[in-house]
């Protein structure tokens, strides 16, 4: 097969790296949109910024520039771009013959107060409806998927054609890939978690214990569920992967960026001052509030999210937003779970 992967952070790193290790032989091109840090990863045959210690393998292509002319002939074509560029990168890949699937986890960023941000897939369909496309997700550092360490993903779209291109291309030894039709539940569960995963960091970065923490993940579970079924997802979606998987791995694991927001904001940075020490993008800070947006509009109770919103926006301290996750009043756990 041969594979572009447009975007050469961390995870699109990875996944080329990957890719290019497949026993089957794929060629994958990694396009990076700096010309600088390009030339520095074929010079280093690493991506020093990202993934740095890492070695490419040896067949894996580093271009820049504009990547039109690499669009030809390929079998499958990966967005690996945050959210935030999502958009653009469908407009212009218009046309394209190929089967395209994106990485990114969130909802785009509503335009004002008064709307609401869109999914990935919804995305798509106004920026460029002619794209055969889906989204290739799961619980997934991308450290572990660079070294080759076992990992489980989740390829979803209503076209079988992006389905199947994603297993043929990624689906090896260390990596075993799933289909998945469900992209709304596929995505809601991507985006959901990283702002979960924020509320968690921020127990365990005031020391508050490992109950507390599975209390939040349960409670974050059953809103993300909340959310899905009201944007027509299938249930059984969040007890998967990208579901519940993808929410323990985020909400637990030491290389959760989202987790490391909320440790550090218990530990007192301000947030510009957490965000910049990540160097790598949090996808929850910049989605929490559209999430929570969509879900109002829905009249879809998350209170886990709206703390996290009012954290981030400075209108609660951290000791008051963990006193307003831990503290509402007695209910059934079952009303807990279903109320919408």
């Amino acid at each position: 097969m041969k594979i572009i992967v447009l975007g050469a952070g961390a995870w699109g790193s990875a996944l080329a790296m990957s890719a290019a290790q497949h026993p089957a032989g794929h060629a994958v091109t990694l396009w990076a949109r700096d010309a600088a840090q390009a030339q520095a990863m074929r010079a280093a045959r690493q991506n020093a910024r990202y993934l740095p210690g890492i070695a490419f393998p040896p067949s894996l292509d580093v271009a820049d520039g504009p990547f039109a002319g690499l669009l030809p002939g390929a079998d499958l074509v990966i967005i690996a771009t945050p959210m935030a560029a999502l958009r653009g990168m469908l407009q212009a890949l218009r046309g394209c013959a190929a089967p395209v699937a994106w990485l990114c986890k969130g909802f785009e960023s509503a335009a004002d107060s008064e709307s609401f941000g869109l999914l990935a897939h919804e995305v798509q369909a106004l920026a460029a409806p002619d794209l055969v496309a889906g989204v290739f997700s799961g619980p997934s550092f991308a450290q572990e998927v660079a070294l080759g360490q076992p990992t489980a993903l989740v390829a979803a779209s209503p076209h079988a054609a992006v389905r199947d291109a994603l297993v043929a291309a990624f689906h090896s030894p260390s990596v075993r890939v799933y289909a998945n039709e469900d992209i709304v539940g596929v995505e809601v569960g991507g985006a959901v978690k990283n702002v979960l995963a924020i509320a968690t960091g921020l127990c365990d970065g005031l020391a508050l214990g490992l109950n507390a923490r599975a209390a939040l993940i349960t409670r974050g579970l059953a809103e993300m569920t909340r959310l899905g079924l009201a944007l027509g997802a299938r249930p059984d979606t969040f007890m998967g992967l990208s579901g519940l998987g993808d929410l323990v791995l985020t909400a637990t694991g030491d290389l959760s960026r989202n987790r490391r927001v909320g440790m550090l904001l218990a530990q007192g940075r301000s947030l510009p001052q957490a965000v910049e020490s990540l160097g790598h993008v949090a996808e929850g800070v910049y989605s929490a509030r559209t999430v929570a947006q969509r879900a109002a509009r829905l009249e879809v109770d998350m209170p886990i999210t709206r703390a996290v919103v009012a954290l981030l926006d400075g209108q609660l301290r951290p000791d008051e937003a963990v006193a307003l996750l831990m503290g509402r009043g007695p209910a059934s756990e079952h009303a807990e779970q279903h109320q919408q």
